[in-house]
């Protein structure tokens, strides 16, 4: 058996989840932007009725990472498509190919979903990540610029009476 294993995350593993968007949002300088708690992750990411998977990466058993995961819908190719919200490996275990092995695991699962895309954002200056993703055959889409309404926007725009 590989030292690293793949396994879906479970309502134990709230905490755990927590942890690990922690360390990703320190790595991406943003950790003022966590306001998830363990008891929003066990109402969400693990109801009964999420649309959102959850996976943990160990290695001998011990967690170093985390993906979080969903599927979208493409009207062009009639199919859905599988969207990776956030993967994260653990600094000192970020050389054993963990990382590349999730992403293998996700692309096996949009597969057996008969996915016709499989998706994620990168930070502009994570060359790492960026490099890492070109190597294995990843493509910018430099013609799709991403927008967000969050927080004040968000609620704002959804009562505007005009």
């Amino acid at each position: 058996m590989s030292p690293i294993s793949i396994r879906p995350a479970a309502i134990e593993d709230a905490p755990l989840v927590l942890t690990f968007v922690r360390e990703l949002a320190e790595y991406e300088k943003a950790p003022h932007e966590v306001t998830a708690t363990v008891q929003s992750y066990e109402t969400t990411l693990f109801d009964k009725n999420s649309f959102v998977h959850g996976l943990i990466i160990e290695h001998q058993n011990l967690p170093i990472g985390f993906a979080v995961y969903f599927f979208n819908y493409s009207t062009w190719q009639g199919k859905p498509g599988l969207y990776l919200e956030d993967l994260y490996i653990s600094p000192d275990y970020r050389n054993l190919g963990a990382g590349k092995l999730m992403l293998r695991h996700l692309a096996n699962i949009a597969l057996e979903k008969d996915c016709g895309r499989f998706e994620w954002a990168v930070l502009d200056w994570n060359t790492p990540a960026i490099q890492f993703y070109e190597s294995i055959g990843a493509k910018v889409h430099e013609e799709w610029v991403k927008y967000r309404l969050d927080g004040t926007a968000l609620k704002n725009f959804a009562q505007a009476d005009h």
